[in-house]
């Protein structure tokens, strides 16, 4: 299979998710080896769709990692600890994270053929800032539904995601109003795309859009995780 190269600004093309197909069936070293060359002319593209995505991302936020290329997720599986032993991924990915103490959660864009979407958000909360998230929607979870109940944010992203307790958790009551916010583990918002619209030569702005929703959501959660439960800032003054 010949790898293609991007023309224009379109970083990715169907030579892309050709290649991943066919990773994804050939799963082994020496395919991978013998196919280094087709990998390495699909990763550029991806560097380059990284880079058109992070330029757009500082228009309305101010981001941490560098570069498009620092951006990028390992196509190598760690698989030590996992049944599956499959050497590599079967998709492209990375993920930006916002700048200073002050911002906090970050964005994910993953790219695979059949399943690309992009996440935003906390995947693994810390015991404080679980605790100091809890603390906040057991006293008022009012804003926070207010911003998962916007019209605007629930056509985007739907609801919100993430592991979930069965039950309430300790020291905080079943009974509560806020219960289904105080249940979450993670605090994670998703959206999924076409193929179609993967390919589009303005993916890179509409990712851009959908993380931009995620703002009202990872603002409010950062004025949350920066400051005690009467509102004073753990951080000093705040960053506009």
């Amino acid at each position: 299979m010949a790898g293609a190269k991007q023309k224009g600004n379109q970083a990715i093309t169907p030579a892309v998710f050709s290649f991943l197909k066919s990773l994804k069936k050939n799963n082994d070293r020496d395919w991978f080896n013998a196919h280094k060359k087709e990998y390495l002319e699909q990763y550029a593209g991806i560097e380059m769709f990284a880079g058109q995505l992070l330029n757009e991302l500082n228009k309305h936020d101010v981001i941490e990692t560098p570069s498009g290329k620092k951006s990028l997720h390992r196509i190598c599986r760690v698989v030590r600890f996992s049944k599956d032993k499959s050497p590599y991924h079967s998709h492209f990915g990375g993920s930006f994270s916002r700048a200073t103490r002050a911002r906090r959660g970050s964005y994910y864009f993953h790219l695979e053929p059949g399943n690309t979407f992009v996440a935003g958000g906390f995947w693994g909360p810390n015991p404080e800032d679980m605790k100091r998230s809890r603390d906040e929607f057991a006293c008022d979870g009012s804003r926070m539904k207010k911003i998962l109940d916007e019209k605007n944010f629930r056509k985007t992203f739907g609801s919100l995601k993430g592991d979930q307790l069965k039950t309430a958790p300790r020291g905080y009551d079943a009974d509560s109003q806020y219960i289904d916010l105080l249940r979450y583990k993670q605090f994670l918002l998703i959206k999924k795309f076409s193929d179609k619209e993967a390919l589009s030569p303005d993916f890179h702005i509409t990712l851009s859009n959908t993380f931009k929703h995620m703002r009202p959501f990872l603002d409010y959660m950062s004025e949350v995780l920066t400051t005690d439960i009467n509102g004073e800032s753990l951080i000093g003054p705040r960053l506009r």
